[in-house]
């Protein structure tokens, strides 16, 4: 795969992506996510052919790209045709259950959910009734989740036995952090519903609302001061610096149909795969693994946040409001333009005459979901998730096989599920 050396502004400060130097020109392989996971060797320093995967896997020290200010190369992946997709396997096998991916951290994660109910509500009830319209409307408890399986599935590699307090403490922050950003996402957009319930706002109103936000931010800020780690402290604090420029850049674009592919993903980056790529690097480095492997765990969160957003935002024209817990088309309706939007405005001008109008025209907003449909929209976002979702899976051959780190392929797998 050839590699050439770009110089990116992404508002934080420049990134430079260095060539990394591989002999190999091969595009990838493509392979099914099963069988993919089978022909990575599970060590970094052998050769099963994967030369031709990303920065060749043969010197992953050497050939990894570094920045610790801006998100890496969001469009990396990002083909003019379907070369590297995962061609997903349409087997005999039953569709992923959430419920199963997680069970080999089930007591992880019900200490959790012990542990949340005491930081937050034991000096103030009303905020933890506020809180609870989100820890009790559904959620999967994706983020935390990700922190015990990379934890523990880093642990092994060091030879670790049991997660740490940090680990452990690293998830709560991270549900709190996740959890207090919905609460104020849901402001903003004045949504009045989210998982099929009122919203907080809806509930208690904006003031409690905003207040119930500040406050598990505030607590969440606090507890990641006491875990000591410089490193992880700067990680997680730029998380909570990148949801005020997500949501600053997409105000700034809102029915703005000249919007491009990459400003969505770094939207996207900023909004979605922040968090959850601080989340998995964060869990390496308190297993006290090399920085190439919490390198490729951070890469792993980024690409599988940025696969999972582009999912949410196909849902958003192919699922009906009952499934969504929200209006379908809601994005568009506020002129947030996703992904499938932005690849049918390329062959639609009807779609951008309909959009620039800001939908004043009764039944224009259900004539643009069906231009997005019928336009390629919904197809092309397809491949898009399922090149993000590659990378993710390229991501995890550093790590020791075993039921952690298939918990880890198998999330991937849900997430590209919910489109098959």
């Amino acid at each position: 795969m050839s590699m050439t050396c770009h110089n990116l502004d992404f508002g934080r400060g420049k990134l430079d992506l260095v060539a990394c130097g591989c002999s190999s020109n091969a595009s990838i392989d493509r392979y099914s996510v099963r069988n993919f996971a089978k022909s990575v060797s599970k060590s970094c320093n052998r050769d099963y052919g994967s030369r031709r995967l990303v920065c060749c896997r043969r010197d992953i020290a050497r050939c990894r790209v570094f920045s610790t200010k801006t998100p890496e190369t969001l469009l990396e992946g990002v083909a003019e045709g379907p070369t590297g997709l995962l061609k997903l396997k349409k087997d005999s096998r039953e569709p992923i259950s959430i419920t199963n991916l997680f069970e080999v951290v089930a007591d992880d994660l019900l200490t959790l959910n012990q542990n949340l109910q005491s930081i937050v509500g034991a000096e103030n009830p009303v905020l933890m009734s506020a809180a609870e319209q989100i820890f009790g409307a559904g959620g999967k408890r994706m983020r935390p989740a990700l922190v015990f399986l990379v934890s523990r599935a880093t642990a092994e590699v060091v030879g670790l036995k049991e997660l740490t307090t940090e680990h452990r403490r690293l998830a709560e922050i991270i549900e709190m952090i996740h959890t207090a950003s919905l609460i104020h996402d849901d402001v903003l957009d004045e949504s009045d519903m989210r998982r099929g319930k009122e919203t907080v706002h809806q509930v208690y109103g904006t003031r409690v609302a905003v207040l119930a936000g500040d406050f598990m931010f505030a607590q969440s800020s606090w507890y990641l001061a006491n875990l000591e780690n410089i490193e992880v402290i700067k990680l997680i604090s730029q998380v909570i610096k990148d949801f005020a420029s997500g949501e600053i850049k997409q105000a700034s674009s809102l029915f703005d149909c000249d919007v491009e592919l990459e400003e969505y993903l770094i939207k996207s980056y900023y909004k979605t795969a922040s968090l959850i790529a601080a989340s998995t690097k964060g869990a390496a480095i308190f297993s006290g693994v090399d920085s190439s492997v919490s390198m490729q765990m951070y890469d792993y969160g980024k690409n599988l946040g940025l696969s999972f957003q582009v999912v949410d935002d196909i849902l958003d024209f192919t699922q009906s409001a009952e499934q969504l817990g929200k209006p379908a088309g809601s994005d568009l309706a506020k002129g947030n333009l996703t992904a499938p939007v932005i690849f049918a405005l390329e062959q639609s001008p009807k779609l951008r005459e309909i959009i620039e109008s800001e939908f004043c025209e009764s039944g224009s907003l259900d004539e643009a979901i069906e231009l997005v449909k019928n336009f390629g929209g919904i197809e092309r976002a397809q491949e898009l998730a399922k090149e993000k979702a590659d990378l993710a899976i390229q991501n995890l051959s550093c790590l020791p096989q075993g039921s952690y780190q298939s918990a880890l392929e198998e999330m991937v797998l849900y997430n590209l599920e919910r489109i098959q």
